[in-house]
């Protein structure tokens, strides 16, 4: 192996030789971009120094060796002998996921051999500095598996440097440059010592908006070595030349189209030449503007934010995601003749998911049947007696056994395929909606015609309210466990009371496999998973006596309706009501058999990833979401892989969880894409009226089912999404403001039901509002303001 080469030999091949800095500069050099010339102290020669030793102060102490040493020396030499910057690259570095910006050394101005020899051994010692150790650990890598180059260039006199980033970092704007820039050397500009000058460019260089910046701080080379600081003028500087800007655009576009993705590039400018000091992908980069969506989009765009609280796993990708509620709906939609509505709407990068897309879909030939299938498939399937459709019953039996295998007891070979056969059962389900949706749409528009023609269109929400389902049969089993706990002190008693415990078992048993997060991911835990999840709803609704159920009046008053008075009517109506109430039965429940393969499903892929921790594969069983169901099946004895392939399946792991980490702050879609503006006035937040009237509360900010036990009676539950799992809250709180949904998600349905306020769709409400905040929900209008 080599220890010392020039720096034009290495490129993005040689990441293991140079590390993620040198890799990337030898890289440009060898495709003719302006980067001052050099050479690299590959991790050969670090490893010849560290022997075995992992402390910073190693380096510092032990000398390099004779042969290394005169190497260096010979390399500087060829370079001219001058000042230089010395500067490391550690094999985990300027790497998609894992930029480790500043946290090993860098030495700028370094003049004479035995400064220089100096600074790489420092550079060697930062590798173990106390932050680079944390930043490694955070990200989980292993630090037996990391080493360091150190790369040395002439150094440039800058008379202007800086940063620029060929993407915008906030709004993920493609089409934009930034640049920020300030006088002297970039080292004041990178590490914050300075407000830079601000440009916005387009591709072409052209400014399209600029900031001055104050020079607080210059950074110049001295003359013997180092670097001074002097006092800025604290006043703008000169502009950077417009040739300068354009060279700089010009030179963006081309490293990001050579690297394939956005990059962060540092630079100077000196003599009227610019020249590239670093390239490194940018990191926690939002996804690019979407643009104007059509209504449609707009729509899909809200139910699918509201279905994704949490960023997929590769895992999901790979099974719920396309076979679970979003892959059933694409083949209910496809089935009579609309392409594309739930399909290909995730897009990933870097083997993560990135950015969410709202599809865009597409009627074929097929749509033009529907109509006649639709009357068809409505007079043969009735939405009441879904249930006695053999396919049904068959589902329940098929589910049943694959819950009756113990996981921990199958061969390998077993164990792998029982993901598939999980996914595999949901599947008839897909055909069952094709089914019955038909008889329940019609159902719902027979009904609400009919309150049109006489004139109470607008108790359609509360008839079709009095639906029984298996989401209500949920909240009514807590409200029971509720009371037990509130007579017996269950929830505070260890053990709890028999009674109660037994309760709670059964509760588990029947309801257990509802989603804690999302119905579209196999990734967050279910109830059953997560049984603090129940007590906390149990806490919740524990904290009072349960209020008098209000009497299902609706049909009552409709059925009172002057036009309504010979019995053969009313008889009429009110099967035209029970049978819209069993279209929306049909379509709550079965969802809610639809979720039934979660538990095993989950329960399944955590049990392989125990035996792939148990190998030494995974550092955790939930590491296996980082892969991808495919990887798993393709693994034939986990005890017996080849170390190769053990290292392939481990680096991805590293890579993604790296990745996922980096975008663990950056949305998957701007909210603003999907929500419309509404005028606020002197309100605090805005968003679409869901369930009309006005109440005033404290807020209580919700962010998971983690924190359900928080919410007090007469809060106004300000949350970032919602599912059933949230709807038990709905009975204390005052009002209800969500981040996502809109008039018809689930929340606001609910939320009609128990006549409580609700706002949906304000993007912001968990961000501006605060905990014990008072404020006044007016779910007519969709205003949030501060109480007076």
């Amino acid at each position: 192996m080599r220890l010392v080469a020039p720096l034009r030999d290495f490129g993005r091949d040689d990441l293991a030789q140079a590390g993620g800095k040198a890799a990337n500069l030898g890289e440009l050099v060898r495709n003719g971009f302006p980067v001052p010339d050099g050479f690299v102290i590959t991790t050969g020669a670090y490893e010849l120094v560290a022997d075995g030793h992992d402390t910073r102060e190693h380096f510092e102490r032990v000398p390099m060796p004779g042969e290394l040493r005169e190497a260096v020396l010979a390399a500087y030499a060829a370079l001219g002998g001058g000042p230089v910057a010395v500067r490391s690259s550690a094999t985990a570095e300027d790497l998609p996921g894992a930029a480790f910006a500043g946290q090993q050394d860098t030495y700028l101005n370094v003049v004479g051999e035995e400064a220089l020899v100096d600074a790489v051994r420092r550079c060697w010692g930062s590798l173990w500095a106390e932050r680079a150790v944390a930043y490694r650990r955070r990200l989980g890598i292993d630090p037996g598996e990391v080493r360091i180059a150190v790369v040395v260039q002439s150094m440039v006199e800058a008379e202007t440097a800086g940063v620029l980033f060929t993407a915008d970092p906030v709004t993920g704007d493609r089409a934009r440059i930034v640049v920020d820039a300030s006088g002297g050397l970039g080292e004041a500009v990178v590490s914050g010592l300075v407000t830079p000058d601000h440009y916005v460019l387009d591709a072409a260089g052209e400014v399209t908006a600029y900031t001055p910046g104050r020079r607080e701080v210059v950074i110049r080379g001295a003359a013997g070595g180092g670097v001074t600081r002097e006092s800025g003028t604290d006043t703008p500087g000169e502009r950077l030349p417009a040739e300068a800007l354009r060279e700089l655009a010009r030179l963006a576009g081309r490293v990001a189209a050579h690297f394939g993705r956005p990059q962060d590039i540092e630079w100077a400018y000196a003599g009227g030449r610019v020249s590239l000091l670093q390239a490194r992908p940018m990191t926690a980069l939002p996804p690019p503007p979407l643009g104007r969506l059509n209504p449609v989009r707009r729509r899909l765009g809200m139910v699918l934010l509201e279905y994704l609280p949490v960023r997929p796993y590769p895992i999901d990708m790979s099974t719920w995601v396309p076979y679970g509620p979003a892959g059933l709906m694409a083949k209910v939609t496809g089935g009579f003749g609309v392409k594309g509505a739930f399909e290909d709407f995730l897009v990933e990068e870097d083997g993560v998911v990135y950015r969410l897309v709202p599809p865009q879909p597409r009627p074929s030939i097929r749509v033009l049947a529907a109509p006649l299938r639709i009357l068809r498939l409505a007079r043969r399937h009735d939405p009441a007696r879904w249930t006695d459709d053999p396919r049904f019953r068959a589902f329940v039996a098929a589910i049943e056994e694959l819950e009756s295998r113990d996981l921990a007891a199958l061969p390998w070979p077993e164990l792998v395929r029982v993901p598939r056969q999980a996914l595999d059962l949901a599947q008839p389900v897909a055909d069952l909606r094709i089914d019955y949706l038909p008889g329940s749409g019609l159902a719902l528009l027979r009904l609400l015609g009919s309150l049109k023609l006489l004139g109470r269109g607008k108790e359609f929400g509360a008839l079709i309210a009095g639906a029984r389902t298996r989401t209500s049969d949920a909240n009514q089993a807590l409200e029971l466990l509720a009371e037990e706990a509130r007579l017996t002190g269950a929830l505070d008693a260890d053990p709890p009371p028999a009674a109660f415990a037994a309760g709670l078992r059964a509760f588990l048993a029947e309801y257990g496999h509802r989603e804690t997060a999302s119905p579209l991911l196999v990734t967050p835990p279910t109830w059953a998973d997560a049984p603090e999840t129940v007590l906390g709803l149990i806490r919740v609704l524990a904290a009072k006596p349960p209020s008098p159920a209000a009497p299902d009046d609706a049909l009552g008053r409709l059925l009172a309706h002057p036009r309504l008075r010979s019995a053969a009517r009313r008889a009429r109506m009110t099967r035209r009501v029970q049978a819209a109430r069993a279209g929306v039965a049909f379509r709550e429940d079965s969802h809610f058999f639809f979720t039934e393969p979660l538990p095993v499903l989950r329960r399944s892929l955590v049990e392989i990833g125990r035996r792939l921790r148990d190998v030494g594969l995974l550092q955790e069983p939930e590491d296996v979401f980082h892969l991808r169901l495919e990887e798993l099946e393709g693994i034939g004895d986990a005890e017996m892989m080849a170390e190769p392939d053990r290292e392939r399946l481990r680096a991805a792991v590293l890579r993604r969880a790296a990745k996922r980490d980096e975008l663990a702050g950056v949305r998957l879609i701007d909210p603003a894409a999907i929500h419309s503006v509404r005028p606020m006035g002197d309100a605090l937040v805005a968003g679409t009226p869901a369930s009309a009237g006005t109440a005033t509360g404290p807020v209580k900010v919700i962010r998971d089912p983690a924190g359900f036990g928080g919410l007090a009676e007469g809060d106004v539950l300000v949350c970032p999404y919602t599912n059933p799992s949230w709807t038990p809250l709905f009975q204390r709180a005052a009002a209800v403001v969500v981040d996502t949904g809109g008039s018809a998600s689930h929340a606001a349905i609910v939320a009609r039901e128990y006549g409580i306020p609700a706002v949906m769709g304000t993007g912001e409400g968990t961000s501006v509002l605060s905990d014990g905040q008072l404020v006044t929900v007016d779910g007519g209008t969709g205003l949030v303001s501060a109480a007076s």
